[in-house]
């Protein structure tokens, strides 16, 4: 994947500054916040687990043909777990953010209330297709797969499920709704690096294009596929435009005045789901991604919920779910479960699916 290293501009003033550091400070107002929200769940005979953790990461960027480049990326995690105290019931919700600033613990305690109450009542459902709500967090997780997945080199060679036959799927429209997949830096509260940062070469990075600028970019635009990522080898390669992985990912296009409790209100009959886990690849041909759902899967009927269902194991593409999705709501910044540890920096909404795929019951909580 050898390429002439990208060359140089005005050197980053804080070049030779020290790295940036986190500290306990940014948990100033939050901390009590949250002893408030154990206080609060206690009283209300629920208990309270998580984790809370900041960092701030410094990465610098110089090269023999001038580069001279620092990014500081803050990068703060909060999961809340809430469980009855016979430990039957449980509930979850999470939130990303930089600076704590924008976390309100007595918001998501009041939140997994509200669920364990739903899941004091108890349905067995079997296996089968549903008429399923994602939370943002579970599209999160699922197109987070799909991106990891669109290296435009592995399309072109006809392994993945963006190949066609002599080439890529660029261009094809891949559902109705008029949903745009995304990518930018400066996107405000998700900021990322401004240019490549790759560590090592592979499909879809490349060390020789440290540095080279990457900018705002539509993976999918309006339902069509739009851009597949690429390095300037790849591209070369396969005559695609050079488009390198971005630190974030937004899905927008849905109703920005549809909230999931109004999607929720608009069920005749349907499952709600708080989160996906355990998602592995089995056909890299269709993108068939198995995983399973967990800390409360709700059954809605009549626009309420009327109780707390099984687990269950899924096998969905999250291509072909954009394709069949019949709803977006209000896209918003979310934490994914499943790949919260390797990207946090996501926006989507709550997508309504009409036969969302549980293959089978799962014993899980």
């Amino acid at each position: 994947d050898a390429q002439p290293l990208v060359t140089g501009g005005a050197a980053a003033p804080d070049f030779t500054d020290a790295p940036a550091e986190t500290s306990s400070a940014v948990f100033a107002d939050f901390a009590p916040a949250l002893g408030e929200a154990f206080a609060r769940a206690r009283a209300g005979g629920r208990e309270l687990y998580g984790f809370a953790n900041h960092e701030m990461t410094s990465t610098y960027v110089g090269t023999s043909t001038g580069l001279r480049l620092r990014h500081d990326q803050p990068n703060g995690t909060l999961e809340l777990n809430a469980k009855s105290p016979d430990r039957t019931r449980s509930a979850w919700a999470g939130r990303a953010t930089r600076d704590f600033k924008d976390v309100d613990p007595a918001a998501l305690d009041a939140e997994l209330a509200v669920r364990l109450g739903w899941a004091e009542r108890r349905v067995e459902l079997p296996a089968g297709r549903y008429e399923t709500l994602l939370p943002p967090t579970a599209v999160a997780d699922l197109l987070i797969y799909q991106y990891w997945s669109a290296s435009g080199r592995d399309a072109v060679e006809g392994r993945t499920v963006f190949s066609k036959p002599g080439g890529t799927r660029v261009g094809e429209r891949l559902g109705t709704l008029p949903l745009t997949l995304r990518s930018d830096p400066h996107e405000p509260g998700l900021e990322s690096a401004p240019f490549v940062v790759a560590h090592s070469s592979g499909g879809d990075q490349s060390v020789f294009d440290n540095g080279l600028p990457v900018a705002a970019t539509d993976w999918i635009r309006d339902g069509e596929l739009h851009r597949l990522t690429t390095t300037r080898h790849s591209a070369g390669l396969t005559g695609l435009p050079v488009a390198p992985a971005i630190g974030n990912l937004v899905l927008d296009g849905g109703d920005p005045d549809r909230s999931l409790d109004e999607m929720v209100a608009g069920t005749e009959r349907g499952l709600l789901l708080t989160c996906l886990w355990y998602i592995r690849e089995v056909d890299p041909a269709t993108l068939l991604l198995t995983g399973l759902t967990r800390d409360g899967v709700y059954l809605v009927e009549h626009g309420e919920v009327v109780g707390e269902v099984n687990n269950f194991r899924f096998n969905e593409s999250p291509v072909g779910l954009l394709g069949r999705a019949s709803e977006a709501g209000r896209t918003e910044k979310t934490l994914p479960r499943e790949w919260g540890d390797w990207f946090t920096r996501t926006a989507m909404p709550a997508l309504r699916v009409p036969d969302f795929n549980m293959s089978s019951v799962s014993q899980g909580v």
